[in-house]
């Protein structure tokens, strides 16, 4: 028999995802000095939907789009992909800032790390 499944489902998966997303972004807040968040509640939390919803929506519009730029740089790319996703949160958002598009690249590539940590903390990861 095999072992059992613990992982969390349905809302209370979303919700500890939500609630890792939102740590991730205080975190890399914290650890960059060009992203700034004003709270916890609800400036990350807000950052944290509104990155979901952008990286949900718009980033594989812009996946396809750039493709030639993706693969001219062999994926590099993306990381400016991902740096636009967090600038376009920065557009929506009061609570949320970063100071440049050097900033946001930065700061997808440790809210990338920090977010895939926390998630395996709060067993919400992918297997």
């Amino acid at each position: 028999m095999g072992k059992k499944d613990d992982k969390p489902r349905g809302c209370g998966r979303l919700l500890l995802t939500w609630l890792a997303s939102a740590l991730a972004v205080a975190a890399t807040a914290y650890l960059l000095p060009g992203v700034h968040v004003a709270s916890l509640w609800p400036a990350a939390f807000g950052a944290a939907i509104v990155i979901g919803l952008a990286n949900a929506v718009v980033r594989p519009f812009m996946i396809v789009i750039t493709l030639p730029a993706t693969l001219l740089t062999m994926g590099l790319f993306l990381l400016v992909i991902n740096g636009l996703m967090l600038e376009l949160a920065d557009y929506f958002l009061d609570g949320f800032t970063v100071d440049g598009l050097l900033w946001a690249i930065a700061g997808s590539v440790v809210l990338s790390v920090v977010s895939t940590i926390l998630e395996h903390v709060f067993n919400v990861d992918d297997d």
